[in-house]
């Protein structure tokens, strides 16, 4: 039985982490190197770190706090925000991520999701998808994709915008409802099973938690592989151990982080 995937997100801005509500009323939240070494502590399954205006700037992503970041944790990294060509993949993978994440970029040039497909391999290649519920007649799933940070509309159906990006070579997909972001009323259960079922990649679900309850509704009522979460996490409401012991006592598979008092070494029990 494959285990969910529990997943804090530093959304970064100007070198510090932020959370809003439908992207918009930033508040700080703290310190990205000193956050992922917490979460990391705390036994997170994977680090999601989105630098979140470096496409608006157009600007290259903090590297300098990627590579900080990767240093202080041991749990999968994926990193994005600003990411434009092949080049600064290889830069972000340098830097110390493990996978990338394509948006903006991808969304203008979806050639570059072949490119680095083919060069890195598809299981480190991640499109995040920012989608936003409308009315449109080109959204034939209700649901439209919006770029540069959930900015500016782009008339794409995510439903097709997601399988193209599978077909291109995207080894995940990670997916966020603008509607739901940071009103911490659980995740967009409808538009997570929309996409989840028209790919046969890997989806993590993001945007709306704020209680315990809201992560075993995403993993029962959802075909997600992975949850992600930021406030909840960030201001402290509940941690990771807490999550994963809420969803074990639900009957929902996790991986388990032990720590063996001899020799101090702590390991995951699969």
């Amino acid at each position: 039985m494959l285990k969910i995937r529990i997943i804090p997100c530093l959304d970064v801005k100007e070198g510090r982490v932020v959370k809003g509500i439908n992207f918009i009323d930033l508040k700080d939240a703290g310190d990205p190197v000193e956050q992922a070494k917490i979460y990391d502590e705390q036994g997170a399954d994977e680090l999601c770190f989105l630098d979140i205006t470096a496409s608006l700037e157009k600007r290259d992503i903090l590297y300098d706090i990627v590579n900080k970041t990767a240093k202080k944790c041991f749990m999968p990294l994926t990193v994005g925000g600003g990411v434009r060509k092949v080049e600064d993949i290889r830069k972000l993978l340098y830097s110390g991520a493990d996978k990338v994440s394509i948006n903006t970029a991808a969304i203008y040039d979806p050639q570059l999701i072949k490119d680095a497909s083919n060069r890195f391999g598809k299981q480190c290649i991640v499109i995040a998808i920012d989608a936003k519920k409308t009315s449109k007649n080109a959204c034939k799933s209700g649901y439209e994709v919006f770029s540069y940070g959930g900015t500016k509309e782009t008339n794409l159906d995510v439903v097709d915008w997601a399988k193209q990006c599978a077909d291109f070579g995207a080894g995940e997909v990670l997916l966020t409802s603008m509607d739901n972001d940071g009103t911490k009323r659980g995740f967009n259960i409808e538009l997570t099973n929309k996409v989840a079922k028209s790919i046969k990649v890997p989806l993590i679900a993001s945007g709306g938690v704020g209680e315990l309850k809201h992560f075993t509704e995403g993993a029962c009522e959802t075909e997600a592989s992975g949850l992600l979460a930021a406030s909840v996490f960030h201001f402290g409401k509940f941690t990771i151990n807490e999550v994963k012991k809420e969803l074990n006592k639900n009957g929902v598979a996790v991986r388990v982080w032990i720590e063996m008092k001899i020799n101090l070494v702590k390991f995951w029990v699969i």
